[in-house]
């Protein structure tokens, strides 16, 4: 699904370009990346009960961020998180990313 084309993520300075929701056997899976307004890009996932962001820095070489790319990495617990909902999950990928940048 994309999201930034329907607004529902997009603010201007924050914007959620793909995500990828679904349950394949017992496991819940989401992915998606997207930019933030400085031109940095970040991707998440989910890795059992975290949600992983990688920030990475503008400009990049190439399609696929390198490890040198990232700047900043955080892993949240996704416990309070329904990760099945696009609008819950997008607001927790949207917090989280707000953490990276304030650590970086």
């Amino acid at each position: 699904m994309s999201v930034a084309d329907n607004g529902q993520f997009s603010d201007g300075e924050f914007a959620i370009e793909d995500m990828w929701l679904g349950v394949f056997s017992t496991k819940v899976l989401a992915s998606g990346f997207g930019q933030v307004g400085d031109g940095r890009s970040f991707a998440f996932c989910i890795e059992g009960k975290s949600l992983l962001i990688e920030l990475y820095r503008p400009r990049l070489r190439g399609p696929v961020p390198q490890p040198e790319d990232v700047v900043a990495t955080v892993r949240r617990n996704v416990a309070d998180v329904d990760i099945t909902d696009e609008r819950s999950l997008g607001a927790a990928v949207r917090d989280a990313v707000a953490l990276a940048e304030a650590a970086n």
